[in-house]
């Protein structure tokens, strides 16, 4: 049987004219630590596909765990991690709010619960 996934989603909406900016620092700051932790990039969609040098941008990276033990091990590494809040601190001039959700395909959400 497959392993479930979940599905940790990061939006950011950044400061206008700062998306490429925070995409790159994102990829090479923030990614390589993710995948320590487990978590495997499935995609970053940026939105509007446009570059705005004086508008906001939305960013969404989409991060993929093997099920709920995949979830937790991230968690419980992340959480503790004071490297995650410096690193997002030190984007906060690129960021106008973020938020972070996490789901799963619906087929999968039984399993998940069957911990």
């Amino acid at each position: 049987m497959d392993t479930p996934h979940v599905y940790v989603i990061d939006t950011v909406v950044t400061k206008p004219g700062r998306a490429r900016e925070f995409v790159d620092i994102y990829l090479n700051g923030y990614a390589p630590g993710a995948r320590a932790r487990g978590m495997t990039l499935e995609r970053l969609v940026v939105s509007p596909p446009v570059w705005f040098p004086d508008e906001s941008n939305t960013v969404t990276a989409t991060w993929v765990l093997d099920g709920a033990a995949g979830w937790w091990a991230m968690t419980w590494q992340g959480r503790p991690d004071e490297a995650v809040r410096h690193w997002w601190e030190g984007v906060g001039d690129l960021v106008l709010e973020r938020t972070r959700t996490t789901g799963a395909a619906p087929a999968d959400i039984e399993r998940l619960g069957d911990v």
